[in-house]
C-alpha cells in the first residue's frame, strides 16, 4: 500500500485568483503565464481564444465584444467556483472587449495545479462556464454584409 501524502502542496492556495479582467487593450499570453506561476504546480493549463475567420459557414471578417459592466465580478464569481472545485495553485482569466481582427487574441485563461489532470479540467471548466455565465456579447461582421449578435462570449 502506497503511503498517503498530505503536503501542503498538493491542496489549492489560499488566495489563487490572481488575474481577472476585462480589457480594452491587446492580451498577452505571456502576462497570463506568469501570473501562474508557483512552486507547488506540477502543471499549468492555458486556454487562448482568438477571432477566426469563419462562423456558421461565413466568412467572418471582423468582430466586437461588449460586456455589462458585472462582467468582471461575473469572472471573479467563476473563478472561485472553480477553485472551490479544483487544488489550483493559481488561476488568470483576461477577456477583451471592443473591435478585434481576425487572428486577434479575444479570451486568455489558465490555472496551475499540482498535477496535470486537474489543471486540463479546471482550466476546461474556467473557460467553459466564462463562455456560459459571464455577460459578454459577440457582434460579428460578416463579409456578405451581414451582422450577428451571439450571447455571452
Amino acid at each position: 500500500m502506497a503511503a498517503v501524502v498530505d503536503h501542503p502542496g498538493e491542496r489549492g492556495a489560499d488566495d489563487p485568483v490572481k488575474l481577472i479582467g476585462i480589457r480594452e487593450s491587446a492580451l498577452s499570453v505571456d502576462e497570463v503565464f506568469a501570473a501562474l506561476g508557483d512552486d507547488a504546480a506540477g502543471g499549468i493549463a492555458l486556454f487562448v481564444g482568438t477571432v477566426r475567420n469563419h462562423d456558421g459557414g461565413a466568412d467572418v471578417d471582423a468582430l466586437g465584444y461588449s460586456c455589462h459592466p458585472s462582467a468582471e465580478s461575473e469572472m471573479r464569481r467563476i473563478a472561485e467556483k472553480v477553485v472551490a472545485e479544483y487544488p489550483v495553485r493559481a488561476l488568470a482569466a483576461v477577456h477583451r472587449v471592443g473591435d478585434l481582427r481576425v487572428g486577434d487574441l479575444a479570451v486568455v485563461v489558465g490555472v496551475s495545479c499540482p498535477h496535470r489532470g486537474d489543471a486540463f479540467e479546471a482550466c476546461r471548466k474556467l473557460i467553459d462556464d466564462l463562455k456560459h455565465e459571464v455577460p459578454i456579447w459577440k457582434h460579428q461582421k460578416f463579409s456578405d454584409g451581414t451582422e450577428e449578435w451571439v450571447g455571452a462570449c
